[in-house]
């Protein structure tokens, strides 16, 4: 009716998911980000994860964190622009003929990273580095399936400060989104809700020479085609 609307000004856009059940992501997930890093093509996906209450909205803060004791404050934030699947029908062992059925839509995401507590703290495991509250940017919206003329063809992109970093396709994923849907339930059974992040491609700050890291005041753009813009500031 057109009644009922909010001018945008007016409105905090939250994140569209934000007590999902699981956030699945996805490493080492595009043919150029593996040639920037020198390292073979997966045979097999790469999965980690995120805890939910990385999750914050698509306009709001990064918040770098300040632990009282310095040696736990991560230095070296990263941006990684991804696409990501939110499932919306419940499966286990999920045919790859028809794991797109279950995928409700696609949003934007920034899987922002401290590549020193994932590449060199903690074991070298990857959680901690991922999971810093307000480390999961998402949105602007879930655009639906059927509206999305063809996923794995959208230019994909980042900008830091209004310089480009990030600039690929998704029809240079390795493992597309059936076959990550397929393979994550094969290991578990995937909800409505739950969040699939399907990995960044070439022009991550840490693999710049000099690496490039996130500082307080840096704004970071998150776009990919028919999905709209995230924009986030780090603080």
């Amino acid at each position: 009716s057109g009644q009922h609307r909010v001018p945008r000004v007016t409105a905090q856009l939250l994140a569209p998911v934000e007590d999902p059940q699981k956030v699945i992501c996805v490493g080492l997930n595009y043919h150029d980000h593996c040639q920037e890093q020198g390292v073979k093509v997966p045979k097999e996906p790469l999965i980690f994860s995120k805890f939910p209450s990385a999750i914050t909205g698509p306009f709001d803060d990064i918040v770098h964190p300040q632990d009282t004791t310095p040696l736990l404050s991560p230095q070296e934030l990263d941006w990684e622009v991804e696409l990501a699947a939110v499932i919306g029908k419940r499966g286990r062992h999920i045919e790859e003929a028809v794991a797109l059925e279950h995928v409700l839509g696609f949003t934007v995401a920034n899987d922002v990273s401290a590549r020193d507590w994932q590449m060199r703290r903690n074991g070298r495991q990857w959680l901690l580095g991922k999971t810093f509250d307000t480390f999961c940017p998402l949105g602007p919206a879930i655009v639906t399936r059927e509206a999305v003329a063809d996923v794995h063809n959208l230019w994909i992109r980042c900008s830091v400060n209004g310089h480009r970093m990030q600039d690929s396709n998704t029809c240079h994923l390795i493992f597309g989104v059936p076959t990550l849907v397929a393979w994550v339930s094969r290991f578990m059974t995937l909800v409505p809700g739950d969040i699939l992040l399907t990995g960044t491609p070439a022009g991550v700050g840490v693999f710049q020479k000099p690496p490039v890291f996130l500082k307080c005041g840096d704004e970071v753009q998150c776009e990919i085609e028919e999905l709209g813009t995230i924009c986030n500031r780090v603080v």
